[in-house]
């Protein structure tokens, strides 16, 4: 076996170093990036497009009465996208209804699929990422699904 050169070695670890950090920012920025649906049209708006685009067929029965804190709106965005990515690679759904209402300062965004059930946001991956943002609005989330009987992502954003 030939040994590697260490100043080869110490070039591609400094190169992955730098990609890493590359793809570090990137995913901050990402983070950061609204549709540009969202921020003129509004949610009601970007929620047709996600359903428009979705691997799935999408019923939505969003109805606010009046736009939303941008930082609301983007929120709830991006729960309905990761719930929907998530129903289209897990579920084995052959349909989704998005559901969306504003109460007593709160909006309740639901995400329900007729699949075979049986997410947890425990295991980590897409549904925590959901917990932690909707922690950052005082938002909670709730999973329900039972194996068998489908899936139902329920957040509630606080919105004054």
């Amino acid at each position: 076996a030939s040994a590697v050169d260490p100043d080869l070695a110490r070039q591609i670890e400094e190169a992955r170093a730098q990609l890493s950090r590359a793809l570090a920012e990137l995913r901050e920025m990402a983070r950061g990036i609204h549709p540009a649906i969202l921020t003129q049209d509004g949610l009601e708006a970007a929620l047709g497009f996600l359903a428009e685009r979705a691997a799935l067929p999408v019923t939505i029965d969003v109805s606010l009465g009046r736009r939303l804190p941008p930082d609301i709106e983007a929120t709830a965005y991006f729960v309905v996208s990761e719930a929907l990515t998530n129903a289209a690679k897990h579920s084995g759904a052959s349909r989704v209804t998005v559901t969306g209402r504003l109460r007593d300062g709160r909006l309740t965004i639901e995400v329900t699929d007729n699949g075979g059930g049986g997410a947890d946001r425990r295991r980590g991956g897409g549904l925590q990422g959901l917990v932690d943002r909707l922690a950052a609005q005082n938002g909670r989330l709730t999973v329900s699904s039972p194996p068998g009987a489908g899936t139902r992502i329920t957040a509630e954003i606080p919105c004054g």
